[in-house]
């Protein structure tokens, strides 16, 4: 029998290490990143401690995450590494979710270190979000020859007490990526994209790396949308920190980190209505993808949880060249008769004004109609619609979509 490693428990940082009997082992778990009315993760009547979630942690490294690391050693560094050489576990709960938690976790084999995140859930609901999480990672990685999204590495469930269930998976943690929010600079009093940085504290982006982001971050998505199937990644928020970002030599480089959900957000009846794969079909379906990025690309949360905010025009010039920039790369399908890029820009050329914030409208009434943002991007969407317009005009100067 492999002798077990020894694990550390920490808050964030190492400067907050965490043991049992100290009084935060006890408190209940909360379901943000701050305490709130928004309450805290519950088992039935009884609450889910910090402690329960550490346990948690353990049972499942114990139960078969020390051989998924192991493996991950011997992927990576190609070397003959068992489980027995992993002799510690640093677990850092760095963030809180309504449905699940992820953690940091450090490991070190001689001089090599490789982090993971750990995602545990306690729910019924959350134990749904991590199956659907990780099959979809799982899914996506062998079938794009992209790197945007983390390896997953495996899952399991494991039982902290007699009616406590906890479900976990094990992935890549990216060293370096922060996450980012829109904040009000104080120097100026402009809205902007912070970035979070633990190591450098916290920076605001500028005018032309936060345009750059938003062009990254609608290449990825338009680049996992799947043209003949309309399948695509569901569910992402910039409130929720889904993207993380990472600035080298005053680049932008961006990751997704998480998938909950990779399917067609059409209805049966519209899958059916394109039974014969007909380009004007895929086409308009397309387009009301590209809308929809524009909408939800522009909402956040002041700080990360404050209200819901609206980002400025940057995000929808960002939108629509990342979105253009990933269908270029795109291979030719049999429906269309060019190129998915030249037959869309076609099909976008004949819009009107009125044509877009009507389809924007109709695209509104998919958000729960209790959803925060509803009020919001009603309230911004006569003003998004001239300049999603206006941004496409400008698209007739660029010779590589009119030649």
């Amino acid at each position: 029998m492999a002798p077990t490693p020894r694990f550390l428990y920490y808050l964030a940082c190492p400067e907050n290490p965490v043991f049992e009997g100290n009084p935060i082992w006890n408190k209940p778990l909360p379901m943000t990143r701050h305490h709130s009315s928004r309450g805290v993760v519950k088992n039935g009547d009884d609450f889910i401690t910090v402690g329960d979630y550490f346990r948690a942690a353990r049972l499942f490294f114990e139960k078969s995450g020390i051989e998924m690391i192991a493996s991950a050693y011997r992927q990576h560094f190609k070397r003959d590494i068992q489980a027995k050489d992993i002799t510690q576990i640093s677990i850092f709960l760095v963030k809180h979710g309504e449905f699940y938690h992820p953690s940091r976790i450090e490991t070190r084999v001689d001089d090599r270190r490789i982090d993971f995140v750990l995602n545990v859930a306690f729910s019924k609901t959350g134990h749904h979000c991590i199956k659907d999480e990780y099959c979809a990672l799982k899914k996506l990685a062998p079938q794009f020859a992209f790197a945007y999204l983390p390896q997953v590495y495996g899952r399991g469930e494991v039982f902290v007490s007699e009616n406590c269930r906890a479900a976990a998976f094990l992935g890549q943690w990216l060293n370096d990526y922060y996450e980012f929010h829109i904040s009000r600079d104080p120097a100026d009093k402009k809205n902007k994209i912070a970035v979070w940085d633990s190591i450098r504290d916290s920076y605001f982006l500028s005018a032309d790396q936060s345009l750059n982001l938003y062009t990254r971050a609608a290449g990825i998505l338009t680049a996992y949308y799947n043209l003949a199937s309309f399948e695509q990644i569901c569910a992402w928020h910039h409130a929720a920190g889904d993207f993380v970002v990472r600035l080298e030599n005053q680049k932008i480089d961006l990751k997704l980190i998480t998938v909950r959900r990779y399917a067609s957000k059409l209805k049966n009846s519209d899958h059916h209505k394109n039974k014969d794969n007909s380009a004007e079909f895929i086409l308009q379906a397309l387009l009301v993808f590209l809308l929809d990025l524009c909408l939800r690309m522009r909402l956040d949360r002041l700080d990360g949880v404050g209200d819901i905010i609206w980002a400025d025009n940057t995000a929808v010039h960002g939108t629509l060249i990342g979105f253009l920039n990933a269908l270029e790369l795109k291979t030719n399908i049999p429906s269309l008769p060019d190129s998915p890029l030249r037959c869309f820009y076609h099909y976008l050329s004949l819009c009107s004004k009125a044509d877009l914030h009507e389809l924007s409208e109709t695209i509104l009434t998919t958000f729960s109609p209790n959803a925060e943002e509803v009020d919001v991007i009603k309230q911004n969407l006569d003003k998004h619609a001239d300049t999603l317009y206006r941004c496409i005009a400008r698209l007739s100067c660029l010779p590589s979509l009119v030649s």
